[in-house]
């Protein structure tokens, strides 16, 4: 691990290339991190699909892979940064052990730690989590800095078998703050309901 921080060359802005993955989603499941990402799935337009995570630092893979596992006709599509991801990096080596063909994961990475003061998170510093992910067993990781890149890996979010790893480096600055579902009860029912059907 690099000991100064690298500096952040990203040109994407994360929410423009949150409501581009979201645009092809189809009937995909989206579960968020906390933070950021949730607002950032949100500003798209709330869906009965997306699953929002509160007071779960480090979660939001985990949560998905359990949906993924349960629910295999599905894709399952985690949005989610890098404080997030890094707080439960140990899922990593779980998800790439088990090798659910139905989970994407793709991170939102700014560098910062946007929801308390832009700190500088471990990839600010080097960290490498496409080889994180890569080392941890995922057939198929990719970096994203540009949008064409950005275009070539819709197919594979949604379509290719995974397990999925992507980040996406972005800018730091972030969108405005939007109302997201935070009735964990209501929000976790009503994904059920749209995910697992009726009966669910």
């Amino acid at each position: 691990m690099a000991t100064s921080k690298t500096k952040n060359f990203a040109t994407l802005q994360r929410r423009s290339v949150v409501h581009r993955i979201l645009k092809d989603r189809g009937d995909a499941a989206v579960v968020t991190g906390i933070g950021n990402a949730s607002h950032d799935v949100a500003s798209a337009g709330d869906d009965d699909r997306n699953m929002y995570l509160f007071g779960i630092m480090g979660g939001a893979a985990m949560v998905a892979f359990g949906i993924a596992v349960a629910q295999p006709e599905c894709r399952v599509v985690v949005i989610t940064g890098d404080g997030e991801l890094l707080a439960g990096i140990g899922s990593l080596a779980t998800i790439g052990v088990e090798k659910p063909k139905n989970l994407s994961i793709v991170v939102i990475d700014n560098q910062a730690y946007g929801a308390t003061g832009n700190q500088h998170t471990h990839t600010a510093r080097g960290v490498d989590l496409v080889g994180i992910a890569a080392a941890s067993g995922f057939d198929r990781t990719v970096l994203i800095t540009d949008n064409k890149a950005l275009e070539a890996a819709i197919d594979d979010i949604y379509n290719k078998p995974g397990p999925y790893f992507a980040v996406v480096k972005v800018m730091t600055k972030t969108g405005p703050r939007v109302t997201v579902p935070n009735d964990g009860t209501r929000t976790s029912r009503r994904f059920r309901k749209a995910v697992a059907g009726e009966d669910a």
